[in-house]
């Protein structure tokens, strides 16, 4: 199949230096070459492809914009496209680099100890080790700090109970950073507990319409004993765990570009070939035309906005409300843009013959979860006007 030619309607290239094209170039022949071939049959039978993990880790995706321990220390503009790219091919192979990098790696580098991280990082980011981030629970989803899972200090070991849902490569794991609120405090605090530690149990989520090519699962905590020295020492309250779903949510910002990219570059290529009315192709029809312009400048309002958030993100001037803007447009963008791509396919579009549909279950999760549409709103809402609807 012809290489992927991207979607630049506004020399949006110009904007970029050449690292940053690069690694765009990269993720983007492997997606072509290793993911677009097999995901639809991985979509069907709900699987993730486990054989590309050793390869994501030496294109250096895994915590692709963390300084050392085997890091490839991408900008964050960089690492932005990569994400861009992996979601063009499914948003759960960019689910999986996330998880990897933002909410396993990150909590890890910035809050844990020198000898956690030089345990788990170096192996995390080549995919030796596989992480999941345990924070959502089944009765807390957008209010986290009302969480239920418990840590209490017993001599030199912890001992956790609870239970987690909706968690991305939990049974894959190898290590989970789970949050929990710490009895002699009161404040919560992430754990590290390792697979095959006794009382921590994984199950998988069966029957998902979105996703459905990554892995979704539970997690229970029942006399979870870890030693002492997993506490990651610097997640001192829920604000440690909000800046992980932060540094995942930018990278979310601009996966559903790449999702975007593909339904719109599907109806494109569709409607100048679908003949109807006087053998005319469709896209000669205005209503057809409509819809095209439409998604055509969404998606370059999308690529101005996330550049903009990761330049500022770069240059440490980034608020985590720009990155509740960028997650909560661009998602919303992708959806619609999904939506009038399959109309321009008629039936068609619901088929798994082309890559609409199964982008738009996908985006459909990718709405709610890293807090949802509606609480973005209210974070945003919140920083203009100084006063929290949600409290």
């Amino acid at each position: 199949m012809p290489a992927f030619p991207g979607v630049d309607f506004l020399d949006f290239d110009s904007l970029l230096n050449d690292e940053e094209r690069l690694a765009r170039q990269t993720a983007r022949q492997f997606v072509d070459d290793q993911i677009i071939p097999i995901i639809e049959k991985h979509n069907r039978e709900s699987t993730f492809p486990m054989h590309l993990v050793p390869q994501l880790g030496e294109l250096g995706f895994f915590g692709a914009n963390l300084k050392g321990y085997g890091c490839a220390e991408m900008s964050n503009v960089a690492y932005g496209l990569v994400m861009q790219e992996l979601e063009r091919g499914d948003s759960g192979l960019r689910s999986f680099v996330s998880v990897q990098s933002a909410l396993v790696m990150y909590p890890i580098y910035t809050f844990g100890s020198p000898a956690q991280k030089e345990k788990w990082l170096p192996n995390l980011r080549s995919g030796q080790a596989l992480g999941c981030f345990g924070l959502t629970e089944p009765q807390f989803g957008s209010n986290p700090g009302g969480m239920l899972t418990r840590a209490v200090r017993r001599g030199d070991r912890y001992v956790l109970h609870g239970e987690k849902m909706w968690i991305t490569n939990g049974s894959l794991a190898d290590v989970a950073v789970i949050w929990a609120r710490l009895e002699e405090d009161n404040r919560i605090h992430g754990f590290l507990v390792e697979r095959g530690t006794p009382g921590f149990k994984a199950w998988d989520v069966h029957g998902k319409l979105s996703l459905r090519a990554s892995v979704t699962s539970g997690l229970s905590f029942s006399d979870c004993e870890i030693p002492a020295e997993n506490i990651l020492p610097g997640s001192n309250g829920l604000k440690a765990a909000l800046a992980c779903l932060t540094q995942a949510r930018y990278g979310i910002g601009w996966g559903a570009i790449g999702a975007a990219m593909a339904c719109y570059d599907t109806a494109l290529q569709y409607a100048k070939t679908r003949k109807q009315f006087q053998n005319k192709p469709i896209a000669s029809h205005q209503l057809v035309q409509d819809k095209l312009v439409f998604m055509i400048t969404e998606i370059s309002k999308a690529q101005l906005l996330a550049l903009h958030v990761g330049r500022l993100k770069d240059a440490s001037r980034l608020d985590p409300t720009h990155v509740s803007m960028l997650k909560m447009n661009n998602v919303w963008m992708a959806m619609e843009a999904a939506r009038k791509a399959r109309d321009i396919l008629g039936a068609n579009g619901i088929v798994d013959d082309y890559c609409i549909m199964r982008h738009m279950n996908n985006l459909e999760s990718v709405y709610t979860y890293e807090g949802t549409h509606d609480i973005h709103r209210l974070v945003i809402g919140e920083r203009v006007t100084g006063i929290p609807a949600y409290s």
